[in-house]
């Protein structure tokens, strides 16, 4: 829903001529800045309703952030879409598709002037998804020497925006304001503010020294993950007490004699012979 609100948003003047065509997500139209972003005000919310701790819970989302685009950015892909300007490379990529797109478009916009549908463009889905791929073989790194909660949130905002910052410029279908690609510019002064972020933040933990306190090993944290615990604890005996009962009772179903079985017959049996010998 944030990426396509993000692209609406940057193409008002299209979509408010036709407002139906808003919902029509399969003629494309979606904004990865704009998933992001949606996605950080979803999990600030949920931290909120969920009473969890925000930083420590994005530091793990941020890995998964990584490895969903650079998985996902293989649909650009098989798409044959968000491609680069020409290139004489050996891994330029075209099509039917690109070439046709290159010729109905070339010279419509000043970021498509000298495109030509006979070179190979940029592959700038691969380039992306190898760069957030590395960006997550980074974090998961990070994350085990980390100092902070929130660093990991900071280093990948930083990681994202400086590839994103030159990968976008060599694309051909950014969304502009004026002559200002929006994502690229967004992603520059986002890579410089979390840059500036990891310095600081970083420079006051190190002079905090051992006063510094991870959230989980506070008292919240610990009192939160052992009630967590006994409540796992109680589930698990509740259902193996559970369980128990219905093997017993399934025990003694099998146990219990049947209507019309030789243990049926012979107690039958052996009451008849009882009431002869008492009368």
């Amino acid at each position: 829903m944030g990426a396509r609100a993000y692209y609406v948003l940057m193409n008002l003047d299209y979509y408010s001529k036709d407002w139906k065509s808003v919902f029509m997500t399969r003629n494309g139209g979606l904004a990865i800045y704009g998933g992001i972003i949606g996605a950080l005000l979803a999990g600030l919310v949920a931290c909120r309703i969920r009473k969890v701790k925000v930083l420590p819970m994005f530091d793990v989302a941020a890995m998964g952030f990584f490895i969903g685009q650079s998985i996902g950015r293989w649909g650009n892909f098989f798409n044959h879409e968000a491609f680069g300007s020409n290139t004489d490379l050996p891994w330029g990529m075209t099509s039917g598709r690109i070439q046709s797109w290159i010729t109905e478009n070339a010279g419509t916009s000043k970021i498509l002037e000298g495109l030509t549908p006979e070179r190979a463009v940029h592959p700038c889905f691969l380039y992306e998804s190898i760069w957030c791929l590395l960006g997550f073989i980074i974090l998961f790194l990070v994350s085990r020497k980390r100092k902070y909660d929130g660093q990991i949130l900071l280093l990948y905002i930083f990681w994202y925006g400086l590839g994103r910052t030159f990968i976008e410029g060599l694309r051909t279908d950014s969304l502009m304001l004026g002559n200002i690609r929006i994502s690229q510019a967004l992603a520059c002064i986002s890579s410089i503010a979390a840059l500036i972020l990891l310095f600081a933040v970083g420079s006051k933990v190190k002079r905090m020294g051992g006063d510094y306190v991870f959230y989980k090993d506070t008292e919240e944290s610990r009192a939160l993950l052992a009630a967590d615990a006994a409540a796992k604890t109680t589930g698990a005996a509740e259902e193996a007490k559970g369980h128990r009962a219905t093997e017993g009772s399934a025990e003694l179903d099998r146990k219990a004699p049947v209507e019309g079985s030789e243990d049926t017959e012979e107690n039958t049996e052996a009451a008849e012979e009882v009431e002869k010998e008492s009368d």
